[in-house]
């Protein structure tokens, strides 16, 4: 048996590669878009793609089922509840997909979606008749389990789906065996849980012990504990949850349609017309000189979840980017679905130099900085972006909280006039923030470099100005 997982840490995703090299076919399991690394591997290894398989419709990427149907011929493999646009082979309860010395079995195991499944992975050479592990999509997580309110929208609610998760949990993969290795679609850093590990591999056995979720307990404890301290699940969500049951363009054809260098009056003329400007150079480049109007999300972070949370799918995007980087930020767009990509500025931000009346700046305050200023009779306002669990962990008097996630269509809360100092933890949500403000009409901001933490670090000097 060929066995690979492939881990994409700016999405926390988890994907597979199982091929049977008796037979030299193999199948991609919840596959990113950009499909060449399978693809790659497989060639490499003597594989043939036959099959792809979604253990559920995912919310926070667009898979790449369509990609691979269409470069290898692949069939689709979805769970016997799912309904989709494109020809694809239900899996019921106990189906099994034979590869050869190795086969696959089918578990539906409702309960983060009404059509999840998962899929234990037996190796006939190994002798034993006990599975070698079990990919369980988003039903359980190292650490944790599927959130069940995702999907409440499409006719099943939070608690109903927390009740089939339950059942799922403990039906069928809780009486596996404890030696069967656990192979989850995400882990630490995904909003489709809350308690995920860094781990991406452990055992149901470990999880018995380790899982919070696994736990004895009744099932109405078991709903109650799923459903509370959810994270805001972004508005984006729901999109490409529905763009994974589409007949889609593929993703090399969105970016074949997107990858246009703009002059600068083009692009000034696009933005015009409504289009959205994103800048996804570091913070520091953006502070320094921007286009007024860009919405910043910088490529060194968690850049296809933020831009999917500030920007909308719907209508055009055009780039601002350090050249060269363009493929790459039009590329993570389009693992969310994100692929009205109009085009990039040419030349980058030094299209722009000798136009200083399309510019703007954000200026940046150091931890000692903000101490200074607190310190005087007329200190500046706050704004705190971080979500409310660290909030209500410790914050600075007097900040106003409005979560980063929430900030467009809150911005009647933003307190106006003066100075407004915008932090976060470390910087990088800030940043954002401090864009998305300037484009709503806040000139007077500073980002807090370092986030709270700067703050922090002053010690006995800035305690007097946190809440603990």
């Amino acid at each position: 048996m060929f066995f690979k997982q492939y881990y994409l840490g700016c999405l926390a995703h988890a994907s597979y590669l199982i091929g049977d090299e008796s037979s030299q076919t193999a199948v991609v399991v919840d596959p990113q878009r950009d499909i060449d690394q399978y693809l790659a591997d497989a060639e490499k290894n003597g594989l043939t793609i036959r099959h792809v398989i979604l253990t559920h419709f995912h919310a926070d990427f667009v898979a790449g089922h369509l990609e691979l149907r269409d470069r290898t011929g692949a069939v689709i493999h979805l769970g016997a509840r799912a309904q989709a646009e494109y020809a694809f082979e239900g899996q019921e309860e106990g189906s099994r997909l034979d590869l050869g010395r190795v086969s696959l079995e089918f578990l539906e195991t409702p309960g983060h979606t009404p059509e999840g499944i998962s899929i234990l992975i037996f190796d006939h050479d190994s002798g034993s008749d006990v599975p070698q592990g079990v990919l369980t999509g988003d039903t359980l997580f190292i650490g944790d389990v599927g959130r069940p309110d995702l999907m409440a929208s499409e006719g099943v609610s939070e608690n109903e789906l927390a009740g089939m998760l339950y059942d799922s949990l403990r039906e069928k993969l809780l009486p596996l065996p404890d030696a069967t290795r656990v192979y989850p679609a995400h882990g630490a850093g995904s909003l489709c849980g809350r308690n995920l590990s860094d781990e991406t591999v452990s055992t149901i056995g470990e999880q018995k012990v380790l899982n919070y979720a696994l736990a004895p307990m009744t099932r109405e404890a078991f709903i109650a504990l799923v459903t509370e301290n959810q994270p805001q699940a972004p508005e984006y969500f729901s999109y490409d949850a529905r763009l994974n049951k589409k007949e889609r363009p593929r993703l090399d054809q969105s970016l074949e349609a997107g990858l246009r260098p703009l002059p600068l009056d083009e692009f000034l003329k696009r933005q015009a017309e409504g289009a959205q400007v994103l800048d996804t150079r570091p913070q520091e480049e953006f502070s320094a000189a921007h286009l007024s109007g860009a919405v910043q999300v910088g490529l060194g972070g968690k850049f296809a979840t933020w831009a999917g949370i500030v920007l909308d799918p719907e209508v055009p995007i055009l780039l601002i980017a350090e050249p060269g980087s363009e493929t790459e930020a039009q590329m993570r767009l389009g693992r969310i679905g994100f692929d009205r990509v109009a085009g990039y500025l040419e030349g980058g931000m030094l299209a722009a130099a000798h136009r200083p009346d399309l510019l703007q700046s954000v200026v940046s305050w150091t931890g000692r900085e903000l101490l200074d200023a607190l310190k005087k009779e007329s200190p500046p306002n706050i704004l705190d972006v971080r979500a409310k669990s660290e909030f209500d962990a410790g914050h600075l008097k007097g900040a106003r909280h409005v979560p980063l996630n929430n900030l467009t269509r809150k911005m009647a809360e933003v307190p106006r006039g003066g100075t407004l100092v915008v932090h976060c933890a470390g910087g990088y949500r800030s940043s954002i923030a401090c864009s998305l403000l300037q484009k709503h009409g806040c000139q007077e901001v500073v980002n807090l470099l370092g986030g709270i933490g700067a703050f922090e670090n002053l010690g006995a000097e800035a305690e007097p100005f946190l809440v603990r």
